[in-house]
């Protein structure tokens, strides 16, 4: 059983939504530092994916520091690097321009994109 859940849709790149459930489940609190985090193979196995692409996902998330790899032992998710303000708002730069593009596309307004911002916030347990 995975320690994160994820619903695979059609359309969007496997590996991105698998990143992006990991993600979700470590602001969640279901992924904790020095959890034990599954294999390639359980991964492909249990979300029924290629194991390339399992090992895509597991790579970017040891890229992105989210996970740590240790022989004998296997990946374990990483303690969280302190860091500045900025630093940690840069890192969120793509994304917000993407988002940003999809509001204006759908032509929403700043107000509207800050309340769904606000209340998703408030349902992954932000204050």
């Amino acid at each position: 059983m995975l320690p994160f859940s994820v619903e695979l849709r059609p359309g969007l790149p496997v590996a991105e939504q698998i990143l992006f459930a990991v993600k979700k489940a470590l602001v969640a609190g279901q992924l904790r530092p020095g959890d034990r985090f599954p294999s390639v193979r359980v991964l492909s196995q249990e979300l029924r994916i290629n194991p390339n692409t399992a090992h895509k996902v597991v790579a970017a998330l040891v890229h992105e520091g989210v996970l740590v790899t240790t022989p004998a032992v296997g990946s374990v998710v990483a303690e969280r690097e302190p860091g500045g303000r900025r630093e940690k708002t840069e890192l969120l730069g793509a994304e917000v321009e993407w988002l940003v593009v999809e509001a204006k596309r759908l032509g929403l307004g700043l107000e509207d994109v800050q309340a769904a911002v606000a209340a998703h916030w408030r349902r992954l347990g932000g204050k």
